[in-house]
């Protein structure tokens, strides 16, 4: 699967991605968001570049949107998930580890530009998984940031409460599975729930590496990489887990169901 998420210009994710399933995301990007040059570039080098290489290229490039990603601000401080995560944790993992994945991107991104430029099939073969890599951790810790908050400020909202309702019954039966899925990722990776546009109903599932969820929209994500948990729970994933759910933003998770559903 290629990186098909769109950057909004302050890495947000937009609200237009929020409202389609991966097909009507893809066939968008490729056809609307790509940039002139980018346009030009492929189609003169159409004859040098196979097809669908040239495509799943234009791909990455309309998931980058022309802007050069940057590290998004917090919206809140460092310390203010405490007990559940330290202030060294949120800091060395927003500060290092998500800027890595943002300065890794623009330099990929850099680099791919060049070799489309060059008609050098051989590089874009090379650089795209690092580039999904590297994008999938810059989209993935941008949406994980901000669907926390504060311990026991928010409370599910009442499109939320209805839809978690209708696929496991209560908050605390979606929290225990949706706790297990995620402690169960083997190595590294990310526990999601998601919305199926196709069902109408919440979802869980989960990715490895810094893979983004593409079959569902995302509401809520846990991430389960050891430098997400371990200056405070040591190996221990599942306390990590456990605690994650007093920090939940669920007025996000509720803006973001809302949207998914219009």
């Amino acid at each position: 699967a290629h990186l098909l998420i769109p950057f909004h210009h302050r890495n947000r994710l937009s609200p237009s991605y929020l409202n389609m399933s991966p097909t009507t995301t893809t066939t968008k990007l490729i056809t609307q968001s790509i940039g002139k040059s980018l346009r030009a570039a492929v189609n003169v080098r159409s004859a040098t570049i196979p097809k669908h290489l040239s495509q799943s290229t234009a791909a990455l490039f309309s998931a980058y949107g022309g802007a050069k990603p940057t590290l998004p601000d917090l919206p809140y401080d460092y310390n203010a998930l405490e007990p559940a995560i330290s202030t060294e944790t949120m800091t060395l993992h927003h500060s290092k580890h998500h800027n890595t994945y943002v300065t890794n991107l623009s330099a990929g991104l850099e680099k791919l530009d060049a070799a489309l430029s060059a008609g050098d099939a051989g590089a874009l073969i090379a650089l795209q998984p690092a580039i999904k890599f590297n994008g999938g951790g810059h989209i993935n810790h941008t949406l994980f940031w901000d669907n926390l908050a504060a311990p026991d400020t928010t409370a599910p909202g009442p499109e939320t409460t209805a839809a978690i309702a209708a696929a496991f019954g209560d908050l605390d039966s979606m929290k225990t599975t949706m706790s297990a899925q995620t402690v169960a990722v083997q190595g590294s990776g990310w526990g999601w729930l998601g919305y199926n546009a196709a069902s109408g109903r919440l979802e869980i599932a989960t990715c490895p590496n810094q893979d983004p969820l593409l079959n569902l929209t995302p509401l809520l994500g846990i991430d389960v990489w050891e430098h997400a948990y371990y200056v405070d729970y040591r190996n221990v994933r599942p306390d990590y887990v456990k605690n994650i759910w007093n920090v939940i933003n669920w007025n996000t998770v509720e803006e973001r169901l809302v949207a998914a559903k219009q």
